[in-house]
């Protein structure tokens, strides 16, 4: 399996090829859910944006406030050349476990396939769980998180169901794009071929986001 958990993977990979990819899903095939939770309004991070071009797909439909962040310098540096005409779609090399974010800055954070990479790698329930905690975080008191990913439920709940999050989940599915220009990143989701999972994690608000053990 390739180390898809691993920064030096990724710095390889864009490295390599530097041609826009979409992990699962373009926008066009999740626009009508997304636009239920995440608004023109909205400050949106795009949570392992690699070089997708779901960012600048809401921004021509009106989604302009959007930071975008990857664990792989390689292809923030490329994207932020791309798209430097768009001042407010802005793109910064950063690791989603920590991130140099102030709580409360965002009101949706969009995940597109970065849980699930970090879900292939070592360590993998620990940095999940820092992941998603510093997700909480960085949400804003009404903010939500949309994790989109192969993941059935049984195998997603046990990292966003928790009672250290108060959010409010809402589960969707998506038919899988028939055209070769997505991928997945592992197979073990054979008993639901033909589908993509959308986690809505919406929180209730007034709250703060939990404190980590040192």
């Amino acid at each position: 399996m390739a180390q898809y958990g691993k920064a030096e993977y990724w710095e390889e990979r864009y490295t390599r090829d530097a041609e826009p990819f979409d992990w699962y899903q373009r926008w066009s095939g999740i626009k009508d859910l997304l636009a239920q939770y995440v608004f023109p309004t909205h400050q949106i991070l795009h949570l392992g944006c690699g070089n997708s071009r779901l960012s600048e797909e809401m921004y021509d439909e009106g989604f302009i406030n959007s930071i975008n962040i990857d664990i792989s310098q390689v292809v923030i540096k490329a994207m932020q050349e791309k798209y430097r005409d768009k001042q407010t779609m802005r793109f910064l090399h950063m690791d989603g476990r920590n991130m140099e974010f102030d709580d409360a800055t965002f009101d949706a954070v969009i995940d597109k396939g970065t849980l699930d990479a970090i879900l292939c790698g070592e360590n993998s329930t620990a940095h999940a769980n820092k992941m998603i905690s510093e997700v909480y975080r960085v949400l804003s008191p009404t903010g939500v998180y949309v994790a989109i990913t192969y993941g059935q439920p049984p195998h997603r709940y046990p990292y966003l169901d928790k009672s250290e999050y108060n959010w409010e989940i809402t589960v969707h599915q998506v038919q899988k794009p028939t055209i070769a220009s997505t991928a997945a990143l592992a197979t073990d989701d054979r008993d639901q071929p033909n589908v993509h999972y959308l986690y809505v994690c919406k929180k209730r608000g007034g709250r703060e986001a939990p404190k980590q053990a040192e």
